[in-house]
C-alpha cells in the first residue's frame, strides 16, 4: 500500500516515542493497527465489489452475445424449416393432382381435345333430333 522503507519506519517510531511518550505509545500503536486493519478491509471490500461488478458486466455481455447467436440460429432454422415445409406442401399438392387427374400431365392439350371431340359428337345428334321434332308436327 505505502512504500515505506525500514529506515523511514525507524524514524517515525523515534518521533512517535518522543511526541507521544513511552507510556501511551503501545496503546496508540494498537489503535493505529486497528484503524489500518479496518482501512485494509474496507479497501479489500471495495476492490471485491468492483471486481464483482466487472465480472457481472462481462457475464451480461456474454449473455447478450449468446442470446444474439441463438436468435440468429433460430431464425436460420425457422427459415430452412419453412422452405422445407413449403417444398413438402408443393410436393403433396403435385401428388394429389396426379392422383385426381391420372394421365393428364399436360392439362391444356388433352382437355381441349376431349372437349372438341365431345362437342363434335353432340352436334349431329342435336341437329338430327331437331329435324325429327320439326318434321313430326
Amino acid at each position: 500500500m505505502f512504500d515505506v522503507s525500514f529506515a523511514e519506519m525507524l524514524v517515525i517510531l523515534i518521533v512517535a516515542l518522543i511526541v507521544i511518550g513511552p507510556e501511551r505509545l503501545p496503546q496508540v500503536a494498537r489503535t493505529i493497527g486497528h484503524l489500518l486493519g479496518r482501512v485494509r478491509r474496507y479497501v479489500d471490500n471495495v476492490k471485491n465489489d468492483i471486481r464483482h461488478e466487472i465480472e457481472l458486466d462481462e457475464l451480461r455481455r456474454l449473455k447478450n452475445s449468446v442470446q444474439e447467436t441463438t436468435d440468429s440460429i433460430e431464425q436460420a432454422v425457422r427459415k430452412e424449416f419453412d422452405q422445407i415445409q413449403a417444398a413438402t406442401d408443393l410436393s403433396a399438392a403435385e401428388k394429389t393432382t396426379k392422383t385426381v387427374l391420372p394421365g393428364f400431365e399436360q392439362i391444356g392439350a388433352p382437355i381441349e381435345n376431349t372437349l372438341a371431340t365431345q362437342s363434335q359428337s353432340s352436334l349431329p345428334q342435336q341437329t338430327s333430333e331437331s329435324n325429327k321434332n320439326s318434321t313430326v308436327p
